[in-house]
């Protein structure tokens, strides 16, 4: 299987950012839900604490992704929900720490609210394995 980062001569290129992901070969496609911070008992893990929430929810699509067979390169596709969008100054680091440099496509999202009021960042994802 061959991903590579992919953005048309046309279209801005951010350093940041990744417009597009080519995949060649993919054996099987991962579409994962929406990921949250849950604690074992499924309640909200780490109430008001947004960054070790997206840690927490970027842990999680890890986790699917792995047990699927694949790695955090495999991950093409990163769709980010926030509940406030000044949390996107932490997200770099975060997403640094899962992906290293090579970053997934990806879109971010501010949202009035999710499933349950406490959840401060939701993360959902495709991969290919």
């Amino acid at each position: 299987m061959k991903i590579e980062k992919l953005c048309a001569k046309s279209v801005y290129d951010p350093p940041a950012y990744c417009q597009a992901i080519k995949v060649t070969g993919a054996q099987s496609i991962l579409f994962l839900a929406g990921q949250v911070a849950y604690d074992k008992s499924g309640s909200v893990l780490h109430p008001g604490n947004f960054k070790a929430q997206a840690q927490e929810a970027f842990r999680a699509l890890l986790a699917h992704v792995k047990a699927a067979g694949g790695t955090a390169e495999s991950i093409v596709k990163v769709n980010t929900y926030l509940t406030d969008i000044r949390y996107r100054a932490d997200l770099p680091g975060i997403r640094e720490a899962v992906f290293g440099k090579r970053l997934p496509a990806s879109t971010l999202v501010a949202v009035s609210a999710l499933a349950h009021p406490d959840w401060l960042i939701e993360v959902e994802a495709i991969a290919v394995v």
